[in-house]
C-alpha cells in the first residue's frame, strides 16, 4: 500500500517550503509542529544532509471528526508533510490520509480521509502549480 501523495518541483528550497504552508493554509490546515530534520541531525550527530522538514499538517474540522470517530486515530495525527531537497529539485509528500482508513479499520473514516485527501490533494496541485507559472504563490 502507498503510503504517500507526492509531488516534485525544481525550486529553491526555501520557496518551495513557503509555497508548501501557503497551500496548506489556503486548504484549512494550519501548521503544528515542524521538525528541521538536518539541523537536528546536525547538532545532535553531526551529520550533514539535505534540506529536510517534516510538517505537522491539521485541519482541525477533520480532526475533530477523526477524533469522534476513533480517539486512537490521534495516533495519526497529525498529518505530516514533508519537504525535502533532492538534487535541484524539491520533493513534497503529504501522508496520504487512506491509511487512516486501512490501519483504523473504520468506516466512520472514509469520509475524513476522502475530505483530506481532496484538500492535501489540492494544496499539492498548487504548489505544482506555483512554481511552473514561476508564481512566489500558489494560486
Amino acid at each position: 500500500m502507498s503510503y504517500d501523495r507526492t509531488v516534485t518541483v525544481t525550486a529553491p528550497f526555501d520557496q518551495v517550503q513557503r509555497d508548501v504552508r501557503s497551500a496548506l493554509a489556503d486548504q484549512g490546515f494550519g501548521v503544528l509542529t515542524e521538525i528541521d530534520v538536518q539541523a537536528v541531525l546536525k547538532a545532535k550527530l553531526d551529520h550533514d544532509m539535505e534540506p529536510y522538514l517534516i510538517l505537522g499538517a491539521c485541519n482541525p474540522p477533520l480532526a475533530h471528526k477523526a477524533l469522534e470517530a476513533d480517539r486512537s486515530i490521534g495516533l495519526l495525527l497529525p498529518c505530516n508533510v514533508v519537504v525535502r531537497a533532492e538534487g535541484d529539485e524539491v520533493i513534497v509528500q503529504a501522508v496520504d490520509p487512506g491509511t487512516m482508513v486501512a490501519l483504523s479499520g473504520r468506516d466512520a473514516m472514509v469520509p475524513v480521509a476522502d475530505e483530506a485527501t481532496r484538500r492535501l490533494d489540492a494544496a499539492l496541485a498548487a504548489v505544482e502549480a506555483a512554481r511552473r507559472e514561476g508564481g512566489d504563490r500558489p494560486a
